[in-house]
């Protein structure tokens, strides 16, 4: 932002205001004491400082080194700061109103320690309403993780657009309320920056909605097929098929066992069922030009049978998701799959849990940085599923979600999703747009529903987020 012609100190100055701006409204009427950090973190409170004092406010500032040690912005700052500045250290009185924690920033990579970590923990433990500039300090920006300690914060103001930090587990449960402020960058920086990190809101998705057009019929909105598990386990098909439907595909079919064709038909109304003993039928089934996109994998069993399902879906022309057993069946063997995702033009998906993950990938590594590796490597879009789940595309781009409710948690709400990604590839919707928007109304919708949600609660509450969203662009 500096070197498209705005000087750093002309937004540290900006930065400082806004934060003076939050602390008079957190402070009520008692003092506020800045814990002001040897960087451009530490001269944003030194100016917020400023401005407090100007106002009337009784103000401490307490800095972590020596005022001749700064540089830069940061030195401009305690220049223009015309009160007193403590030396932080054991001796620190952190009895306030209001802390402005102004310690470290975003750019946080290493572990806090020694005098930085007793600070930390003296404000944490203060019981004084904690104010965080940017990102509280001790949180990694990138991925969100705890470095050695971190703030509790009530409220954190950052500047311009939220980082990764602000929402990935543990760095959100963190922050508190998020502010953003501008600061006068300019929207156009985001052109000149071309980022490859997205907050998941419907901005990034929404024009890739399809309309209905008057004169469609159902297979022109996309037809999803789903495989069904044995008679004892064709609850996750059916969860999976009516995600799909709920979202606007035009038709959707499940693939059954004859033994569970009766289980399935006697539970379905809308939606077809059709008999698919092995990956023979399925090929067959497949080979009808409208089938859109297929879900693979919920209540399906893990196993060889699966395995060939996934080969048959993979060797067609739909789109594909793989979910739950389908990424289970191949756990010993993921070099074959991705190997096979890597010869097709159709998009494939993948919607794993934690534990779903780790048998499939061998990476290490934050939440986010795994996401992306597993991208790359597979040549899929990896749906790493969590309160925070992580949408992340072969090419880089990667998107966070951060509407989820812990009510989601429940049995059959991932297979609810896989229909949703599937409802979308079929209308058709580019694959990481179709994950991210499916993600964000799942997540809505669990939302809606609140306490006491069931994986079934969830297809009836789409249509609900579907309005609030408006008319989709037509494409």
């Amino acid at each position: 932002m500096i070197g498209l012609g705005t000087s750093g100190f002309t937004l540290m100055e900006a930065a400082g205001q806004a934060v003076a701006e939050v602390a008079s409204r957190m402070a009520g009427e008692g003092e506020i004491l800045v814990v002001a950090g040897p960087g451009n973190n530490g001269g944003d409170g030194l100016v917020a400082a400023a401005w407090l004092r100007r106002t009337g406010r009784r103000v401490r500032v307490a800095l972590l080194g020596n005022r001749d040690s700064l540089a830069g912005d940061a030195a401009l700052a305690a220049a223009a700061y015309d009160g007193p500045l403590e030396r932080l250290g054991p001796e620190t009185n952190y009895t306030a109103g209001l802390l402005i924690d102004a310690l470290f920033g975003a750019g946080l990579t290493r572990e806090l320690d020694g005098a930085q970590a007793r600070a930390v923990r003296a404000m944490n433990a203060s019981g004084a309403p904690i104010l965080a500039v940017d990102l509280p300090s001790g949180i990694d920006g990138r991925t969100g993780e705890i470095r050695g300690v971190a703030i509790r914060a009530t409220r954190t103001i950052t500047f311009f657009r939220l980082k990764p930090g602000h929402l990935l587990l543990p760095g959100r449960t963190q922050c508190g309320e998020i502010e953003v402020a501008r600061i006068g960058i300019a929207d156009s920086v985001l052109r000149t920056i071309s980022p490859s990190s997205f907050h998941n809101l419907p901005a990034l998705w929404r024009n890739r909605l399809r309309v209905a057009e008057p004169g469609d019929h159902k297979y022109a909105r996309g037809h999803v097929f789903v495989t069904s598990g044995p008679p004892h386990s064709t609850g996750a098909a059916r969860l999976a098929a009516m995600g799909a439907l709920r979202i606007g595909a035009g038709a959707v079919t499940i693939a059954s066992p004859a033994d569970a064709i009766i289980v399935n038909a006697v539970h379905l109304t809308a939606i077809m069922v059709r008999p698919c003993e092995d990956a023979e039928d399925l090929t067959r089934l497949l080979a009808d030009p409208r089938p859109a996109a297929i879900v693979i994998g919920p209540g399906n069993g893990v196993g060889a049978g699966t395995r060939a399902n996934v080969e048959a879906a993979l060797a067609s022309s739909a789109g594909v998701v793989l979910d739950a057993d389908a990424l289970t069946s191949w756990k010993d063997a993921s070099a074959a799959l991705f190997a096979r995702i890597a010869g097709r033009s159709a998009p494939v998906v993948m919607t794993p849990h934690e534990g779903e993950f780790v048998r499939l990938f061998r990476i290490e590594g934050s939440r986010i940085d795994r996401a992306c590796a597993a991208a790359k490597e597979s040549g899929a879009i990896v749906v790493l599923k969590g309160y925070d789940t992580i949408i992340a595309a072969p090419d880089g781009r990667v998107a966070i979600n951060s509407n989820a409710t812990p009510d989601l948690a429940t049995a059959g709400s991932g297979d609810v999703l896989s229909g949703l990604i599937a409802g979308f590839l079929a209308q058709p919707m580019p694959a990481f747009e179709a994950a991210c928007a499916a993600v964000w109304i799942h997540a809505e919708a669990g939302r809606d529903i609140g306490r006491g949600l069931i994986a079934e609660d969830l297809p009836p509450a789409i249509p609900a987020v579907l309005k609030r969203l408006g008319p989709a662009a037509s494409h």
